[in-house]
């Protein structure tokens, strides 16, 4: 069973509920790193937790949302061993996990539905990494 970590702040707070509901739905083990209101909350508080999930192999992949999602992605992708793709389309995260081998889906909760979102986590976890010519340039990403 895959095992999924989410997190969120207040602005990618809309994202959530659709988005668990339907990883439960669905038979993923989702572990919750909050944010759990609308009340404003700092993003890094909730994107160092799920990174540090991932890149520990706690879990195997992540999913964020803050209000443009630029700033878990940025948060997240501090850790060496995440990368962190910010998308708004689901061809997006599909491209996202096949040519640049993300970990960690990152939304915009101002800009995309939550059935939108729903789309591009599916997407997301339907994909897998191609591997070949995204391998070598995926070994180059680290400092």
């Amino acid at each position: 069973m895959t095992k999924i970590a989410f997190g969120c702040d207040h602005a990618g707070y809309i994202l959530k509920a659709p988005v668990l509901a339907y990883l439960t739905d669905a038979g993923y083990e989702v572990v919750d790193f909050g944010t759990h209101s609308e009340a404003s909350v700092d993003y890094p508080d909730f994107a160092h937790p799920v990174a540090y999930a991932v890149e520990g192999g706690d879990v195997d992949l992540g999913i964020l949302c803050c209000g443009s999602g630029n700033g878990v992605a940025i948060t997240a992708n501090k850790h060496q061993g995440i990368r962190a793709a910010l998308c708004w389309l689901p061809e997006l995260a599909t491209l996202a996990r096949e040519h640049n081998n993300a970990n960690i889906l990152c939304m915009p909760g101002r800009y995309v539905t939550g059935d939108e979102a729903v789309e591009m986590v599916k997407a997301f976890l339907a994909a897998s990494f191609e591997g070949g010519r995204h391998a070598r340039r995926v070994g180059k990403m680290s400092c």
